[in-house]
């Protein structure tokens, strides 16, 4: 059984490698141990959109008065909301099944392990293994999991990671959510919108902490007024799951603190999944918990890749994806420019939602640039007052001397759909005043891009 390229692994790293490898013409097979679409479309950024879509629109049904219409006895049903979710999900992996099809991609189930000579053996669900080889190169894209604590061990039940949190059979009426990235506060709005009553506990001093400094301020604001709790430089000592529910300590500044809760969410990131699957055999280096690649994703054994969670780049399912393409293409014979990093947009989906690229107000005057920062409140936007969603803001960072956008951070209604422009920006080089110069649609969320430049320059007219 031989293959030009065998991908192991089918989220959004692998099966877009897979896809592209068949494209230039590679005999092409992937691994799949469980469904195809990988944590992403199954148990992650699908999943996850459709609850937080169902949060959204109760949030309406329940504030339909803001807008002038009458609405009586909205209630939310969760299990209904939970299986459209489940719905979603399953149809997305069909629809990569269908994907596999169409670019004659061969699917083999089973877990796999790489063997030398650019092999992958493949035990199937009655325990047989087959061994395949690949003429060209094996690509390991075998994602990550919840990371477990020491003293948060999750049992499924009480202690929960964010497989359970989309599937929970009922309703908790409180919940402790452990770590304030994009996972946790994603899940923390969603049971807030569904009736929870939820406490956020964040180890650093500020909630969403790889972001800019005034968007976890104005998160945290969000939040409170929203009626999440929210605990910063605090840190979970134990649990006490044996009671009917679950005692949690908290250490806070102020002293220790214990929150009775139903359920504990543990979202403290996530762990790459490279034990056992065959790297110490064929001597694949890695560190501290992810595989060391160079540009084009070539581990430091010829014929062995690695995209992905799996490596230490940002753990993001767009970011696996372009991963994947440049691997693919540089093994086809052609020649991708490597991935610019410092441009990848992140986005967390909770209300409001957060965007950002680039380099925060900090990391940039730390690096020693004289900037000019523009900032543009939705509640200085025509739109924003229009559609009733006036917290936050598009935050601006330029470079003084050249004009060049070092960072965009917003948080609003709608900006993951409106930060791939600043994406493009950056990307094109274009500068301050280029921007400010770019006529925007009026009236649109997006017009604050523009106003924000402008802020930063002194021409800001709205504000």
């Amino acid at each position: 059984m031989s293959y030009d390229i065998i991908v192991m692994g089918s989220g959004p790293g692998g099966y877009v490698a897979a896809i592209r490898a068949s494209q230039l013409g590679l005999k092409t097979a992937i691994v799949e141990r469980d469904e195809l679409g990988g944590i992403c479309l199954n148990w992650g950024c699908i999943p996850t959109k459709a609850l937080l879509k169902s949060a959204n629109v109760f949030e309406y049904l329940t504030h339909a008065s803001d807008y002038g219409i009458t609405v009586k006895d909205a209630k939310a049903d969760f299990k209904a909301i939970v299986d459209r979710s489940r719905g979603v999900a399953d149809g997305m992996s069909n629809g990569i099944k269908f994907l596999m099809k169409k670019n004659k991609i061969d699917v083999i189930q089973g877990t796999g392990t790489i063997k030398a000579g650019k092999k992958v053996s493949v035990v199937d669900d009655k325990g047989k293994a087959t061994e395949y080889s690949a003429s060209k190169g094996v690509i390991i894209a075998t994602g990550a999991r919840s990371r477990e604590l020491p003293n948060l061990p999750q049992d499924g039940k009480k202690i929960i990671g964010y497989r359970e949190a989309l599937t929970l059979k009922t309703l908790p009426k409180k919940m402790v959510v452990v770590g304030s990235g994009a996972i946790g506060v994603e899940f923390a709005y969603f049971y807030n919108a569904m009736g929870t009553e939820v406490t956020v506990v964040e180890y650093l001093p500020n909630i969403v902490p790889v972001e800019d400094k005034d968007v976890s301020k104005q998160l945290e604001k969000s939040f409170k007024k929203s009626g999440i709790k929210v605990m910063t430089a605090s840190s979970v000592e134990a649990v006490d799951p044996k009671g009917k529910g679950c005692s949690v300590s908290v250490k806070t500044a102020k002293g220790e603190e214990t929150i009775e809760c139903d359920v504990v969410l543990s979202a403290v990131g996530i762990v790459a999944n490279i034990e056992n699957i065959g790297l110490e055999e064929v001597g694949i280096v890695t560190d501290k918990g992810h595989i060391l690649v160079n540009d084009y994703y070539q581990t430091n054994m010829p014929g062995y890749y690695a995209i992905g969670d799996v490596l230490p780049t940002q753990a993001l399912a767009h970011v696996a994806s372009a991963e994947g393409i440049i691997c693919v293409e540089k093994i086809a014979g052609h020649a991708p420019a490597p991935l610019d990093y410092g441009n990848i947009p992140g986005c967390t989906y909770c209300s409001p939602e957060v965007a950002s690229v680039g380099m925060t107000e900090q990391a940039a005057k730390d690096a020693g640039y004289e900037l000019k920062v523009g900032k543009f409140p939705f509640s200085a936007s025509g739109k924003a007052s229009a559609a009733g969603v006036k917290d936050g803001f598009v935050k601006l960072i330029f470079d003084a001397k050249y004009g060049e956008l070092l960072g965009g951070h917003l948080i609003g209604a709608n900006v993951t759909e409106m930060i791939a422009e600043i994406v493009a920006v950056r990307k094109l080089e274009i500068t301050g005043h280029e921007l400010i110069k770019t006529v925007h649609p009026h009236p649109t969320m997006s017009e604050a891009i523009m106003e924000a430049a402008a802020a930063a320059y002194g021409e800001v007219i709205h504000l």
